[in-house]
């Protein structure tokens, strides 16, 4: 079910790359990394602006949910029902980050695959009527080759994750900072983990990979701290 859904994926954005490398100037694979990266986030961003939205929504809820939970901890049923009432009040969406994901992920799981090996333009999955670039310049803006790894874009994929995550993870209470519970303890630990644990793997990954993986990365955190930050500071223009 899953090689389905990828090879959906995987079709179209072979030859989306392909086409975007001859209409890039110099056949340039680089940018057309860059174009098909912005592209996809584009397509996506209705879904991403939602996910967004509801995890701002759930933190502005969090204390009342947090009391509901207090309130009926020895009625399971009765909690739940509760809390998705308090959902449906505030237009909650509690799945939508899932239904992103479940979009999300195939699609760039595909994209990894396109820009970590080499372009083939004999390849089979080529449609009949895309264009074709005399070659696939693998020279990014003439000065760094996409074919071979490169540990500076390596660490600026992981710098690029570090402020991503960082704006996206929400900060912890400081009426739970002061009587942490169990739950409190490990969302403070899988927090830490997340945000400095993870853009050093990152770097690590990146390192190994080819430097087209890197610049499909570095494209992709950028525009979701852009969209991060863009929806932050009207949050709070909301609020003032």
């Amino acid at each position: 079910m899953f090689s389905f859904i990828f090879n959906i994926f995987y079709y179209p954005l072979y030859n989306a790359i392909i086409f975007l490398s001859a209409l890039s100037p110099s056949n340039d694979f680089g940018l057309a990394v860059v174009a098909l990266t912005i592209l996809v986030k584009f397509l996506i961003l209705p879904l991403s602006h939602v996910s967004i939205q509801t995890q701002r929504k759930l933190k502005e809820i969090e204390p009342e949910i947090n009391r509901i939970k207090e309130r009926h901890k020895d009625k399971q049923e009765e909690q739940a029902v509760k809390i998705m009432n308090l959902y449906k009040e505030h237009g909650v969406n509690p799945f939508a980050s899932i239904l992103l994901l479940f979009i999300q992920l195939p699609m760039f799981i595909a994209l990894y695959y396109i820009f970590r090996n080499t372009i083939d333009l004999a390849s089979p999955v080529i449609f009949s009527f895309n264009i074709l670039p005399t070659t696939i310049n693998t020279m990014f803006l003439g000065v760094i080759d996409l074919s071979v790894s490169n540990i500076y874009l390596a660490i600026l994929v992981g710098l690029t994750q570090y402020i991503q995550t960082s704006l996206s993870l929400p900060e912890m209470p400081k009426e739970q900072a002061k009587n942490p519970t169990f739950a409190d303890d490990f969302a403070k630990s899988m927090n830490w983990q997340v945000k400095y644990f993870l853009p050093l793997f990152i770097i690590f990954v990146a390192a190994k990979l080819n430097a087209a993986v890197s610049v499909f990365w570095i494209t992709s955190n950028i525009f979701s701290i852009v969209h991060e930050f863009l929806v932050k500071r009207k949050a709070s223009k909301i609020k003032a």
